[in-house]
């Protein structure tokens, strides 16, 4: 069973591969698309404006970004271990970021900055 978190997108209407991956590579987290669509990618592909499903390695493990009509849904494995969480959580901040989005809790929708303070982030993105 997978677990999800998902984004509301603000100002900008998608997320940009590029600025997600930059902002986490200039924090230390590195983050390389893996498959867009379904179809293997090389790590510097830059998606389509119209992409459906992302793959990204991280450290940890996969991440899928699927697209959704007022955002973007991340998805990990529910048995994921704390690594792969961590990327998750970073990721999730990083769409919300570059977005000027908010992410959806169970408590509602969190700016950016809120949802990092709580979030259970690798050593480089804490603080």
């Amino acid at each position: 069973m997978g677990m999800e978190q998902r984004v509301t997108f603000g100002s900008v209407a998608r997320p940009l591969w590029p600025a997600v991956a930059e902002l986490l590579g200039a924090r230390g987290l590195v983050v390389q698309l893996r498959m867009i669509n379904a179809e293997l990618a090389f790590p510097d592909d830059v998606p389509p404006e119209n992409w459906r499903e992302l793959r990204l390695g991280t450290p940890g493990g996969m991440v899928t970004l699927r697209r959704e009509p007022a955002g973007v849904a991340l998805v990990i494995w529910g048995n994921s271990e704390p690594a792969l969480r961590q990327a998750w959580h970073a990721l999730t901040w990083a769409c919300a970021e570059t977005t000027g989005g908010r992410v959806v809790t169970p408590e509602g929708e969190v700016s950016a900055d809120d949802f990092r303070r709580g979030a259970e982030l690798p050593e480089a993105l804490r603080g």
